[in-house]
C-alpha cells in the first residue's frame, strides 16, 4: 500500500480543504457589495446568477458558496449596468470574451474586441462596443445613430467601435429625443463643450511644456479638475437660467 493510500480519510480531507479557496455565503457576498451598491439585494444576485453571469458554488447542503473571482465579478456587472447603463447581454458577452483569454469575435465584416479590461475588477470605463451592441445599450435606432455621427456628436473609433462616452451620448440623446430634441437640437450644447474643452486646454498648454518628470502628470490632474469646475458653473448657470425663466 502506498503512502497516499495509507493516509487516513480524514487527513486527506483536511488537505484538500486547505488546496480550496476560500468562499463566502451570499449574506457576506450582500454585505461587501453594499458598501458600493446600496440597492443591490439577495435577489438581485440570484437574478444575475440565472442568467449566467455568475456561477457560484454549491455546498453539500446546496447553498451557495462565492469565491473572491464571483465577488469581483458581480462587481463589474453591477458598476457597468450603473455607470454605462449596459444591458446583459452584453456585459454576459464581455465576460464571456474573458473567460476565453481574451479572444476576438467577429461581427459582420468587421472584428471588434468587446472587453479591452484586463478583468472583472479593471476599469469600468475600458469599455469596447460594435455598433449593434451600441445599439442594443443605448436603445437607440440605426437611423438615430446616424443623425448623432452626421452632426459630429457621435463618432466611431479605429476597427469602427465605439467607446463608454460614446454611449453616454448616444443614449443620453436618445432620452431628449423623447422630448422632442433631436441632434440637430444639438449642436449648440457640442459647440459649447468644444469651447469649454478650448478653455481648459489654454490653462493646462504652459504646464504641457514645462520639463521634468511629472510635468504631463501635473498638466493632467489640473486638466481634470479645470474641467470639473466649467462643468460644474455650466450646470449652475443653466439651472440659474430655468429658474428665471419658472419665475416669469
Amino acid at each position: 500500500m502506498s503512502p497516499a493510500e495509507a493516509r487516513a480519510p480524514g487527513e486527506a480531507g483536511r488537505g484538500a480543504a486547505r488546496q480550496a479557496p476560500e468562499t463566502m455565503s451570499i449574506g457576506e457576498v450582500l454585505a461587501q457589495l453594499r458598501q458600493d451598491f446600496p440597492d443591490v439585494s439577495i435577489s438581485k444576485i440570484r437574478f444575475l446568477e440565472t442568467e449566467g453571469l455568475v456561477e457560484p458554488q454549491r455546498s453539500p447542503s446546496g447553498y451557495r458558496r462565492f469565491t473572491a473571482d464571483d465577488v469581483a465579478r458581480l462587481r463589474y456587472v453591477l458598476t457597468v449596468q450603473r455607470d454605462h447603463y449596459l444591458p446583459l447581454r452584453v456585459i454576459k458577452e464581455q465576460l464571456e470574451q474573458l473567460d476565453r483569454g481574451m479572444e476576438l469575435v467577429t461581427e459582420g465584416a468587421s472584428t471588434v474586441t468587446p472587453y479591452t479590461a484586463a478583468g472583472p475588477a479593471s476599469d469600468p470605463n475600458e469599455v469596447v462596443l460594435s455598433r449593434s451592441s451600441l445599439l442594443e445599450a443605448a436603445a437607440i435606432t440605426e437611423e438615430l445613430l446616424a443623425e448623432l455621427e452626421s452632426y459630429g456628436l457621435v463618432s466611431a473609433g479605429r476597427g469602427g467601435t465605439y467607446d463608454a462616452e460614446a454611449l453616454m451620448v448616444a443614449r443620453t440623446v436618445g432620452e431628449l429625443a423623447e422630448f422632442g430634441l433631436q441632434p440637430r437640437h444639438l449642436r449648440a450644447v457640442r459647440t459649447a463643450a468644444e469651447r469649454e474643452v478650448d478653455l481648459v486646454e489654454q490653462v493646462v498648454a504652459p504646464m504641457r511644456k514645462q520639463r521634468g518628470a511629472d510635468a504631463q502628470g501635473r498638466a493632467d490632474e489640473s486638466a481634470d479638475q479645470v474641467a470639473r469646475l466649467t462643468v460644474r458653473l455650466h450646470a449652475a448657470l443653466v439651472e440659474a437660467g430655468i429658474r428665471r425663466v419658472r419665475s416669469r
